[in-house]
């Protein structure tokens, strides 16, 4: 009677968990669309949030990225829907700059462009998965990522590949180490909830100590939890 007991308590603070994080989407849901009210190519976009997508809280985090921080150079490991949203506000609100798509699937891509137009400033390279050895750990990763992704960026979305249980897109960090102290970024990495992104966060948040690049960090909470991090050209991204 005792472990049944232990496990409706349990299961019901599960549920109350799962409540909370689905009213706190509700309430991301309804300060993204208000954030996009005077953009119509937003507002006629059409966009599937949720699921393997990023949730409401990661597109209000990335319209305010695009709206407030105005990045010139962006690199995207991942296509898909916010790929539609970086490339649309570069073609109708910042009408310049650099967007590098990183995708593991030809087959993918291919199904993608079918059914949306990228914007002239947006472009994709086709890097197929390998699995490589992390701290021990078998990691997906993308083949030859740094023969063809060259210089700095000044925002890193980091929503791909395929996850990995542990250093999960572990890629961003041989990217990471051309930054410098002079260097000024946005990261942000989706699905946070996860133990192998935030591995692979905390060792960004190393990486930047060792090289003395001082940084700011935020996390946004709804469904699934998304990690944001400045330099402090870009703090003001932690309090949006």
């Amino acid at each position: 009677m005792i472990k049944k007991i232990i496990a409706l308590i349990k299961e019901n603070k599960e549920n109350q968990r799962h409540i909370i994080r689905q009213n706190e989407e509700l309430i991301w849901a309804n300060v993204f669309h208000d954030s996009i009210r005077d953009k119509s190519h937003l507002q006629n976009l059409s966009l599937n949030i949720g699921r393997w997508a990023g949730g409401y809280s990661f597109f209000y985090l990335l319209n305010r990225i695009m709206s407030d921080a105005k990045p010139q150079r962006i690199l995207e490991f991942g296509l898909g829907e916010s790929s539609k949203f970086i490339s649309s506000c570069l073609e109708h609100d910042l009408k310049t700059g650099i967007h590098h798509i990183i995708e593991q699937s030809s087959d993918w891509d291919k199904a993608f462009k079918k059914r949306f137009t990228l914007s002239d400033f947006s472009n994709v390279s086709i890097c197929p998965l390998v699995k490589k050895d992390v701290n021990g750990h078998e990691v997906n990763c993308y083949e030859g990522l740094t023969e063809i992704v060259s210089g700095k960026f000044d925002f890193y979305l980091v929503d791909g590949p395929f996850g990995s249980s542990h250093f999960s897109r572990y890629d961003i960090l041989p990217l990471a180490e051309r930054l410098t102290p002079t260097d000024d970024f946005i990261i942000i990495i989706d699905d946070y909830d996860r133990v192998g992104e935030k591995e692979t966060a905390q060792s960004l948040v190393t990486l930047f100590a060792e090289k003395q690049i001082k940084v700011h960090i935020k996390h946004f909470v709804g469904v699934k939890k998304v990690w944001l991090l400045t330099t402090p050209k870009y703090r003001f991204l932690t309090s949006v």
